[in-house]
């Protein structure tokens, strides 16, 4: 199989310092595509290899989306989620559970518990269990249940790479990277994860972020109404307090981050990021996505700058602020 980016790939993307120290440093590759879709900036090789990991979520939502599952609203952001597993996220993926008649058990992702501690404390005690439901890519699996259930397909066996729901979702995602998938893998959820360039995926996030409910063509409508969702109810995507519900909230882009140090974000302008941390953190990933649209005009400073200090990003000692980890540039 390939194997991802290797450091002569990457460049410094962040720092970690520490009483003016310079404790730690991320390297990692990343891209900037300009709103016409040309490139604006490459930071390393973005044609490396990656697995876009939950990156990749917004692919799938759309191509189930397109494949005439009925969500809009908060459901089509749940869709595209990686949720904090809070009893309100749990809610809506039961309704979309609800949709296809199915219930939690027939969800193929492993049991978890919430990563919002607030929710996680309360059920251990009341005694509570690690559940699917609770598990962050939760929303992804229900949607490909309906999706699967919508149009006649078994929903048994839904994350087989051969069942056809999968075959629907590589087929959109290759129509929107504009290359053949490199390789496939088994995401962490279970479901297969699929690898790609760093420009393919910053192309195919473009190509979301630009779409208009309002487009002749069907696949950029049903982007479009994703992005629309997702901006309009941020707190379906992450959770309170979490990086991409605050970047939405705040700044009114288009963020998703994924597991091992992937991030993807698109300015209202069109401006798109995508990045990949060569060691796999995500700490400074929200934070490099948003000075990279800043650099390239497509937030102010200032609403940047409020934005980062919301981040958990302080580096501390003996209970006191001490340093910070921010973007290298």
């Amino acid at each position: 199989m390939p194997q991802t980016f290797a450091a002569a790939d990457a460049v410094e993307l962040a720092v970690v310092e520490r009483s003016g120290f310079i404790e730690s440093r991320h390297a990692g590759i990343a891209i900037v595509l300009a709103a016409d879709g040309t490139i604006a900036e490459k930071l390393g090789d973005p044609s490396a290899l990656i697995l876009p990991r939950s990156s990749l979520k917004p692919l799938q939502a759309l191509a189930c989306l397109t494949a005439g599952a009925p969500l809009e609203g908060e459901r089509l952001g749940l869709a595209t989620a990686s949720h904090a597993g809070t009893d309100r996220h749990v809610a809506v993926v039961r309704d979309i559970l609800s949709l296809a008649q199915l219930g939690e058990e027939d969800l193929g992702c492993p049991a978890a518990w919430p990563s919002d501690t607030t929710t996680r404390d309360e059920m251990v005690r009341e005694l509570g269990q690690p559940a699917r439901i609770r598990m962050n890519c939760s929303g992804k699996h229900a949607t490909m249940l309906l999706t699967s259930v919508v149009n006649g397909w078994e929903p048994e066996g839904y994350l087989a790479p051969d069942h056809p729901v999968q075959i629907l979702i590589r087929e959109t995602i290759e129509r929107l990277i504009g290359e053949k998938i490199a390789a496939t893998a088994v995401d962490g959820c279970g479901a297969p994860v699929y690898a790609m360039t760093l420009f393919g995926l910053a192309r195919a996030i473009h190509r979301i972020g630009n779409s208009s409910t309002t487009s002749p063509f069907a696949l950029h409508r049903s982007a479009g109404a994703l992005v629309d969702a997702v901006r309009a109810n941020p707190w379906t995507i992450d959770g309170p307090g979490r990086a991409d519900t605050i970047a939405i909230e705040r700044l009114g882009v288009f963020a998703k981050g994924g597991a091992e140090g992937v991030m993807v974000m698109a300015a209202a302008n069109g401006t798109t990021v995508a990045l990949k941390m060569l060691d796999g953190s995500g700490r400074a990933a929200t934070a490099v996505a948003l000075r990279l649209l800043e650099r390239h005009g497509a937030l102010a400073s200032s609403d940047v700058a409020d934005t980062i200090s919301r981040l958990p990003l302080a580096v501390t000692g003996g209970g006191q602020d001490v340093g910070a980890i921010r973007p290298a540039f």
